[in-house]
């Protein structure tokens, strides 16, 4: 039998057909076999990843916060951090609090902010912060970021249109020749939170915010704000709220710093700082309750520097019962440096006394130039 040319164009079709056909039969027997078979896949992964994530996003345990602050310098300084580990090791201090962006607004570290990098407001001071953070983390400390706001001359040199006016044109300055940008402006707050985020990205188990208030020292009547139609403190309250909402899903609590008046005083001080704007918003409100800041007179006291104990009872007696039931806890930042009075053991113990009568949130230690000793602090216990 002869087959033409056409025979053979059909033969072959025909084989084509019939391999194909067993070709999609097998590829669908894979995929159903791969659909009930408990083989991993890349939406397995995905999964698993994104589970990692949620709990990696959980915020660190509360606890009873005694800590001491350090610029960025201290912070990058072995010797120094050696010292404030040893000396958490044997007191009950568990806590630091570190600059990240100082009273210069200078960014302290190795920052992937692209508004940080944009403006070139870093000035690494710390070399290796997720480091440092994992080092005082394996000493049981409990890591907290300083973030300076308002106070930023360097924020306020890069962009002028942020910064508090002067009547007759140019930036404000205050008393120290310090410019401020303005509290009413979000595109600071905007810069400020990115900031923020990266820093609990880095592992830090709060952040505290300083300078969040507009100036209070210099010609404040010479001053201009973009926003002239409200009080101080309903911007500081929207800030706050702000600061509440944009860190709500952060693995991190958030503070603020006050004023130590905030606790007795609640018509803003012209500075936009009342307790009642801040409760609701953050976890931690320190107000800065250095007895040596009241001036004579207060309690009747010709010194109150020399009556610690009493300053800082009389301030929690006041300041308490505008937090009760809110989300916010009282953590004051105690005196711990000579001034009005030598603060020794005694007026440190008489302070955390008072503080630890009133709250469980504990107390911060503040000295400019870092010295610290045990002095006032309760020593461990060594088990034998």
């Amino acid at each position: 039998m002869m087959f033409s040319s056409s025979h053979f164009r059909a033969l072959f079709f025909l084989l084509l057909f019939f391999f194909s056909s067993i070709v999609a039969v097998i590829f669908s027997l894979v995929v159903l076999v791969s659909r009930t078979l408990p083989f991993p896949s890349f939406a397995m992964a995905s999964s698993v990843d994104e589970t990692i994530m949620e709990q990696n996003r959980e915020k660190p345990p509360a606890k009873t916060v005694k800590g001491v602050y350090l610029t960025a310098y201290s912070a990058s300084r072995e010797e120094k951090i050696k010292e404030i580990i040893a000396l958490s090791d044997a007191t009950e201090l568990n806590a630091v609090i570190i600059d990240i962006k100082d009273y210069s607004g200078s960014v302290l570290y190795e920052s992937s902010v692209p508004a940080v990098a944009a403006l070139g407001t870093q000035k690494k001071r710390i070399h290796d912060l997720p480091a440092l953070i994992s080092l005082l983390h394996e000493h049981n400390m409990y890591v907290i970021a300083r973030q300076t706001v308002f106070q930023d001359p360097l924020l306020a040199e890069k962009k002028p249109e942020w910064a508090v006016q002067q009547i007759g044109g140019g930036v404000w300055r205050d008393h120290k020749g310090l410019a401020w940008v303005d509290p009413s402006v979000t595109d600071v707050w905007n810069y400020n939170i990115a900031i923020a985020k990266e820093a609990v990205s880095l592992g830090f188990d709060e952040i505290n915010f300083d300078y969040v208030r507009f100036p209070s020292d210099g010609d404040i009547s010479t001053a201009v704000y973009h926003d002239e139609t409200r009080p101080s403190y309903d911007v500081m309250g929207d800030f706050f709220f702000f600061l509440g909402q944009e860190m709500a899903e952060e693995p991190a609590w958030i503070s603020v710093d006050m004023f130590g008046f905030v606790m007795e005083r609640h018509d803003g001080m012209n500075i936009g700082q009342r307790l009642e704007d801040a409760v609701d918003s953050v976890d931690y409100i320190s107000p800065m309750m250095y007895p040596s800041h009241y001036p004579a007179g207060h309690l009747g006291l010709d010194n109150p520097a020399a009556f610690p104990g009493e300053v800082i009872a009389h301030g929690m007696e006041q300041g308490m019962p505008y937090v009760a039931g809110k989300r916010a806890k009282i953590r004051p930042w105690i005196q711990a440096f000579h001034l009005g009075a030598i603060y020794g053991a005694e007026n440190i113990r008489a302070q955390i006394d008072a503080v630890e009568t009133a709250t469980d949130a504990g107390w911060l230690l503040w000295n400019a130039a870092n010295r610290y000793t045990d002095a006032g602090l309760k020593l461990e216990e060594v088990s034998l």
